[in-house]
């Protein structure tokens, strides 16, 4: 149910989990809706959500224009019945054409009440604590009654569908012989930790926040991590050790770690933590021949086999990058594939 996924796009969303369990909490109820479906130029995507107050007070999004009055509305009626209903908004709607659906753009969003009787406050403080922890929660919803299943990414014996969403990130409504269910992925979004601020790094950030992905670039030397040598303002700059500042941040399966120093001391360090923590991705820069130095270090400090096969060597996708700007594309689309898996291995999550 929150408002961040595992898309980067979602990784500056205001805190509509935050409003709802606080709201729950004072008034022992609250709405929440969902964007469970969208086709053409809807401007939420799936998964997007408003949480809304006995109020009338709200927090969130559902379509950045005015469909949200209506969804209000449907809101207070959905707090006083308690029964979930399902609104679609599309080209022919007066409302949709203002918020900005006009080329053919449809919305379906489920408005739902939750409240401390029907388990709503285990519901928030669940999501919430996933979220903080970045950690996955995946629920799975009945569109009829709003009743809930709700999984954690550490469950034994997960269903195939389940365990495919905590790695795509895909919320999905699906129609069935038993009605339709709206499978909601609450994943945080993935991040990258460059060590190193390089120049490759330099240009690496700048394209990781123009697509979306904070950015966190580590290097103990403080000549290197200024923030004036960097074009993107947004990434996070640590002047620390790798072996200091990586446990701080946590490693977990939505962290990216780059290690791009190209000095032994700092990459393998960052890499020790690195290849023993569930990173979604580990790589180093540097030839075949780095590589085979770096694997004897590291075989020396006690990394097996099993650990060092984590680790992505050559960096990035293969084609043909030579300057500091062309390997920073080349890491980004190699992080990319990472987070999104193929086009091939999507359609298959999306069957389930």
């Amino acid at each position: 149910m929150p408002d961040k996924s595992h898309s980067p796009d979602s990784a500056a969303t205001i805190d509509v989990l935050g409003a709802a369990r606080d709201w729950l909490a004072r008034d022992g109820r609250v709405a929440i809706a969902t964007v469970i479906d969208t086709w053409g130029s809807a401007p939420v995507p799936v998964g997007g959500q408003m949480a809304i107050s006995a109020d009338g007070n709200f927090q969130g999004s559902v379509s950045g224009g005015c469909i949200e009055g209506e969804v209000i509305v449907e809101s207070g009626e959905a707090l006083a019945d308690g029964k979930p209903r399902t609104l679609t908004f599309g080209v022919a709607d007066e409302t949709a054409w203002r918020a900005g659906l006009p080329c053919g753009g449809q919305v379906r969003v489920l408005v739902e009440r939750l409240s401390k009787e029907d388990g709503g406050a285990d519901l928030l403080d669940r999501a919430v604590s996933a979220r903080d922890g970045r950690r996955g929660l995946v629920v799975k919803t009945n569109l009829a009654d709003s009743s809930r299943t709700i999984y954690e990414r550490d469950d034994a014996g997960l269903p195939d569908d389940i365990a495919n969403r905590f790695k795509s990130a895909k919320s999905q409504l699906i129609e069935g012989p038993d009605g339709a269910v709206f499978v909601h992925a609450m994943v945080p979004p993935a991040r990258i930790v460059a060590i190193g601020a390089t120049h490759i790094a330099q240009v690496l950030a700048q394209i990781a926040a123009l697509a979306g992905y904070e950015v966190i670039v580590v290097d103990p030397r403080t000549a290197f991590a200024d923030p004036t040598r960097f074009g993107a303002p947004d990434a996070k700059l640590i002047a620390e050790w790798p072996q200091d500042a990586l446990p701080k941040l946590g490693l977990d399966p939505y962290t990216a770690v780059l290690t791009l120093a190209h000095v032994a001391h700092i990459d393998d360090e960052a890499l020790k933590l690195a290849v023993r923590a569930d990173c979604l991705y580990v790589s180093a820069l540097g030839s075949s021949r780095n590589h085979a130095k770096r694997r004897e270090r590291l075989l020396a400090a006690g990394i097996t086999e099993a650990e060092l096969a984590r680790i992505k060597s050559p960096i990035g996708l293969d084609i043909g990058a030579q300057t500091p700007a062309e390997i920073a594309v080349s890491i980004m689309a190699e992080v990319i594939l990472a987070v999104r898996g193929t086009k091939k291995a999507q359609a298959a999550a999306s069957k389930g």
